[in-house]
């Protein structure tokens, strides 16, 4: 094992800080270029399906697999033949502990946080899919054992990798369109379905599935074909996170560093569809408060989700707010970022934030922010990535930090996660938020949605 001394690390990750405006964890122990990395792969299915690729095409030796479905477990076994199969990440761990470095993680929402952190209190290093976890408590610790354990991490939000994402960054806080005052940002999402009360009954299980190894800690329910495996979780408070916590990790990633935006003082669902007891509804509004930071004003930051092909109208920015992106696109396009500042926006038009357009206050339609002149001038502080999955390979081969290691994605995610509790608080409710102590000052029924009472046997 080779070791990474102080001053090298600070030499090698000075300018990787740049200007993302958060320090990176300090890696004591690295692997070396040339060790054999075995990384086992918790959720082979879906986004778990490229994780695991990725992972092996990046240098990894996938040396266990693990999926609650048979028939995915199977399918991904062919790639991997020599690879230990399991559909219980608890069993692997026991098992394999010993054998590997590290594991990925792409299980439904509600599994990340027990899985990453039973494996991170191992010591394993990790990647896992975003959201980082499902509650706002699961997010500290991981942050926490990320630092304590010196782990090599990254969340699977991939648009960090994105050379735009990182040049906006740079453009916003080398002050092209000023002090920024306010934040806007939107989604296409729910895709899937949600706003409905629970079916009634049970349907047989599949005999591919481990039903109980997919509930994990969630409270036990009965299976309802269709309802919640494979792909339907998200829109359920048991297991996923909504469209906030699907998509916000990809939106609001870049203006999250940006804006050095750190805790809000104040939450609040200012508006939603119809509320139902167990899902998310099929639109919101959320509105977020920050105060000073770093120099920087206090700033207001409005989520709105909701899909423009579903049954009802989605809430969206005033037409005032995005008049500039009217006038260029003629209409507003399923999800962005929109940075209004002093002097001018910043609008990034996508998921991952991989291009980015500028609008000065005397301008009436945005131009990109490769060609405008703003931004010529603005050097680059941020190196460019070598890929989002090689960032977390590299970090533990070497310890360079990876953009989006847990010490920012999990601040990221626990950030977003509020507006979930704020959800679920109610409409209308202003909840005061002291971050550091993850509550609120003024509604203590907050609480109850900080964490999770995991079921028996499934504790992280």
């Amino acid at each position: 094992m080779n070791t990474l001394n102080r001053r090298q690390f600070l030499n090698r990750t000075t300018a990787v800080a740049g200007a993302a405006a958060f320090a990176f964890p300090y890696i004591g122990r690295v692997l070396g270029a040339n060790e054999r990395l075995n990384i086992a792969c918790i959720g082979v299915g879906g986004k778990g399906d490229s994780d695991s690729s990725d992972a092996a095409s990046c240098g990894g030796t996938i040396v266990a697999i693990c999926d609650v479905d048979k028939t995915t477990l199977a399918k991904k076994g062919q790639q991997f033949p020599k690879a230990k199969q399991y559909q219980d990440y608890r069993k692997l761990l026991e098992e394999m502990g010993n054998d590997i470095d590290g594991v990925t993680v792409s299980t439904p929402d509600h599994n990340h946080g027990v899985a990453a952190i039973r494996a991170m209190k191992m010591g394993k290093h990790c990647f896992c899919q975003k959201p980082l976890t499902q509650n706002v408590q699961e997010a500290r610790i991981m942050r926490q054992l990320s630092k304590e354990k010196k782990l090599a991490t990254q969340m699977g939000n991939q648009g960090s990798a994105e050379n735009g994402l990182r040049r906006s960054i740079e453009v916003i806080q080398a002050g092209v369109i000023g002090n920024p005052l306010e934040l806007h940002v939107w989604s296409n999402r729910p895709v899937w379905p949600q706003g409905f009360d629970r079916p009634s009954g049970s349907d047989p299980v599949p005999a591919s599935l481990d039903w109980d190894a997919w509930l994990g800690p969630a409270a036990d329910r009965p299976y309802k074909n269709g309802i919640y495996h494979s792909f339907n979780w998200r829109g359920w408070y048991d297991f996923g996170t909504g469209a906030l916590g699907d998509m916000a990790c990809h939106t609001v990633n870049m203006p999250f560093r940006a804006l050095k935006l750190g805790y809000p003082n104040v939450i609040e669902c200012e508006l939603a569809s119809r509320i139902y007891p167990e899902t998310f509804p099929l639109t919101t509004r959320i509105r977020f408060e920050f105060p000073e930071r770093e120099g920087l004003p206090p700033l207001k930051f409005w989520w709105y989700d909701g899909n423009p092909g579903g049954n009802i109208t989605p809430l969206r920015p005033h037409a005032d707010k995005v008049k500039e992106i009217l006038a260029t696109q003629g209409k507003l396009p399923g999800s962005g970022a929109l940075v209004i500042g002093e002097k001018g926006k910043l609008f990034s038009p996508d998921d991952y934030g991989a291009n980015f357009y500028l609008a000065m206050k005397d301008e009436e339609e945005f131009k990109s922010g490769n060609n405008h002149d703003a931004c010529k001038n603005v050097p680059q502080s941020i190196p460019r990535s070598p890929g989002h999955m090689q960032e977390w390979i590299r970090m533990m081969k070497d310890g360079t930090p990876a953009f989006s290691n847990f010490d920012i994605a999990a601040y990221l995610t626990e950030t977003i996660l509020l507006g979930c509790i704020a959800l679920r608080v109610g409409e209308g409710y202003r909840v005061e938020w002291d971050g550091p102590n993850m509550k609120s000052t003024n509604l203590p029924q907050a609480a109850q949605f900080v964490s999770r009472k995991n079921r028996k046997g499934w504790e992280a």
